[in-house]
């Protein structure tokens, strides 16, 4: 993927285990030359990286194999598959398990007067097994730390494991006369077995988390329906073309994004915008890839294909969303540099410390081990990426697509969101309701309206438009288009030229409205926003007032309703005059109107609230709205608006339902609780448990489960947002 930054590269990563690992392989990307940025992700496993145009990808994968992992370049189709890959297979765990058992049963009962020791012989013969063929992964991974200068998890279980193994054979051949011995070779083989099973359950756990990406892959069919040459055939979906015929037979899924040639129907779009009920389709009307065709057969005429295709993009935003870093995780960063550096010398101290004081080498050793263990920081790698993964997974279930980690974040301390009025609460399908003609003559007046209007894409001009085919005008050539933003349009027709706009725009051009003022009064009383129409040839003046009416969103009031309950001031930002504004406001619930404003003093506007409440957002869906957008905290995009207001927002919401932005702030403000909470409990496993095992207080083997514990927790407490549902 290319972007003005360069070439967009993702890599798989393997044999990471912890945040050390993380930083380890980002300091490698760093350093090669053309990487702009390098993101890697624990919980994906995957890194992104920002390369300049015309630099080697293959440079990437060799540093990372000198740094210690594995890695290659996605295919397109992998890329799309990629997903957590660590230690999916359950058969290694079993049998490691089968081995320790035994030895650790004998420890077990022993408090309860039951001496049940093996002989030494014997534990060896099971400990050495799980020590170096199920244990050869953190020896493999370890080693690489050190060549590499740096350490990681695998490092701390392969010191920890083998100093126990050590002790255990020193004191099997100086007391090899002894029929049973007090040796330790089950903190070792307990150690390695409970890391395994940790690592096994945390991948099955993550791997849950990219649930909602696997979801939406899966609403791509294999093949699709076409007519060609009068005829249908099957062909493979990759060689569908823009253009083509696409029967969809009841029950199917819509190949491809297109719009319906023939046929009516209802169709279930609920996997992609999050909408329950079927929504349904006639001729004329766009239906999107992926969703699911109801009762009727119809013919679609392809539109967007690949990469171009809602579902393509929608994939897009939650895999970007899922790859970046949470701001808070830049201090986890920092934590974790130094996080194995220490927690070595911590251990070494522990060693030295009890050997000299207390003569007891043996328990030194083993105070050590526990010490060593138990400081693994794979938690501390885990608690961010897992709880970003998963928000954004259930969000994107609910038609919120979150573009980033950072907007994630930041929407959780909204205080005051802006809404556009068009659009957003309203249909955004205005209808002309008046007309009034200062001549009398409301059919002329239409049909120069009309012609004025037929050079613009605006919803108003649609109305004016729609109103003349409706009434049979007969609407005369126009030319010399030029429309004024946040204004009106100007046109020649017949020679002479004409002006349809704001009444702000009106006086700009000196025109007189005070004929129809009354009118204009009475039709903004009654929510119709006002427009004029001007002859500008020769002197200015005024031809007709026409009002449009635009119905409230039903889900509206509920919206605004929704953000007081969070405590979110909410205002309202139109360009329409202050008495249209304030009687739609009045009637969703807004107390705050900012109205008669331009686009362009709308990221103006912004800065006022910003300074006046703090995080503010803006939520929009017309070009008119980007800047607004750009220059909000956080933008909230209408997914059924403009590419421009999307790609300036940090949220995306599939479904033209406002109430999905009091969502996006509740899944963000839970999102980031879990966040939280898994930094504390991975930072409390740490700070608690190393003084624990540095005081003896922890045997290796407690140790090592409390270690895989941690990460299995955060990795669970993030999967408890999979529940969250819009309302809960």
């Amino acid at each position: 993927m290319n972007s003005p930054t360069g070439i967009q590269i993702r890599l798989p990563i393997e044999g990471m285990t912890c945040s050390s690992c993380v930083a380890r392989v980002e300091k490698a990307l760093a350093k090669v030359p053309g990487v702009s940025r390098a993101e890697v992700n624990l919980a994906t496993e995957m890194a992104d990286v920002a390369l300049a145009p015309g630099a080697d990808p293959e440079t990437l994968v060799a540093a990372v194999r000198k740094a210690g992992y594995e890695t290659h370049l996605l295919a397109p189709e992998e890329r799309a598959a990629a997903e957590p890959a660590a230690d999916r297979s359950w058969w290694p765990v079993a049998l490691s398990t089968f081995l320790t058992v035994p030895l650790v049963v004998p420890m077990a009962v022993e408090p309860f007067g039951l001496h049940w020791g093996l002989p030494g012989w014997i534990q060896f013969l099971l400990a050495t097994p799980v020590q170096f063929v199920f244990g050869a992964r953190f020896y493999r991974a370890g080693c690489k730390a050190l060549v590499a200068r740096t350490g990681n998890m695998d490092l701390l279980v392969a010191l920890g494991t083998s100093a126990a193994y050590g002790l255990s054979i020193y004191m099997l051949v100086v007391h090899w006369e002894h029929d049973i011995l007090h040796l330790y070779f089950e903190a070792g083989a307990a150690v390695i077995t409970l890391v395994l099973l940790g690592k096994w359950l945390e991948g099955r756990a993550k791997r849950q988390t990219t649930e909602a990406i696997r979801a939406l892959q899966a609403l791509r069919p294999d093949r699709a329906r076409v007519r060609r040459d009068g005829a249908e055939v099957e062909l493979p979906l990759e060689a569908l073309a823009v253009g083509d015929a696409v029967v969809v037979r009841p029950a199917e899924r819509i190949a491809a994004d297109g719009v319906i040639l023939e046929g009516a129907t209802h169709v279930d779009e609920s996997l992609i915008t999050g909408e329950s009920l079927p929504v349904a389709k006639a001729p004329g009307e766009r239906v999107t890839g992926g969703s699911v065709n109801g009762e009727g057969l119809i013919v679609v005429r392809v539109t967007a294909v690949g990469t171009q295709s809602v579902l393509a993009r929608i994939i897009g935003l939650v895999e970007s969303a899922q790859a970046k870093k949470a701001p808070i995780q830049r201090l986890v960063d920092r934590v974790s540099a130094v996080f194995v550096p220490v927690v070595m010398v911590l251990a070494l101290l522990t060693l030295l410390g009890w050997g000299l004081f207390t003569g007891q080498w043996e328990q030194a050793v083993l105070n050590a081990v526990a010490v060593l263990v138990i400081a693994c920081p794979c938690a501390l790698g885990l608690a961010t990426p897992a709880a970003v993964m998963a928000g954004t997974g259930v969000a994107a279930g609910h038609g919120v697509l979150i573009k980033d980690a950072e907007a994630l974040q930041i929407a959780h301390g909204v205080r005051v969101v802006a809404f556009d009025k068009t659009g957003t609460l309203t249909v955004g399908k205005p209808t002309l309701v008046t007309l009034e003609a200062a001549g009398g003559d409301r059919a002329a007046a239409l049909s120069l309206a009309a012609a004025v209007q037929s050079g613009s894409e605006h919803p108003l001009a649609k109305a004016v438009l729609a109103a003349a085919a409706r009434e049979a005008v007969a609407v005369p050539a126009a030319e010399g288009h030029k429309a004024s933003a946040g204004r009106g349009i100007e046109a020649m027709v017949g020679g002479r030229r004409f002006a349809l706009g704001s009444g702000r725009w009106m006086r700009e051009l000196g025109v007189d409205t005070t004929a129809l003022e009354a009118q204009r009064a009475r039709a903004e009383r009654q929510g119709q926003t006002v427009s004029w129409l001007a002859e500008l040839s020769g002197a200015p003046r005024v031809l007709a007032l026409l009002g449009m009416g635009d119905e409230l969103k039903p889900e509206a009031t509920e919206a605004i309703a929704e953000l007081a309950r969070q405590g979110i001031e909410t205002v309202m930002l139109t360009g329409d005059s202050r008495a249209v504004a304030e009687s739609i406001a009045a009637r969703v619930g807004i107390r705050q109107v900012r109205a008669e404003i331009l686009p362009g003093d709308k990221a103006s506007v912004m800065q006022e609230l910003r300074a006046a409440h703090g995080v503010v957002a803006m939520v929009g869906d017309g070009i008119n709205d980007a800047p607004a957008l750009a220059a909000a905290d956080i933008g909230f995009a209408m997914g059924s608006g403009t590419d421009a207001a999307m790609h300036a927002a940090g949220v995306t919401l599939m479904r033209g339902d406002p109430r999905l932005v009091a969502a996006a702030v509740a899944i963000s403000r839970r999102t980031h609780a879990k966040i939280r909470q898994n930094l504390f409990w991975a930072f409390f496993y740490n700070v608690v448990g190393i003084p624990l095992a540095a005081l003896g207080l922890l045997s290796p083997v407690v140790a090592g489960a409390a270690m895989a514990f941690s990460s299995l927790s955060v990795v669970s407490n993030a999967l408890l947002l999979r529940r969250w549902k819009p309302g809960s």
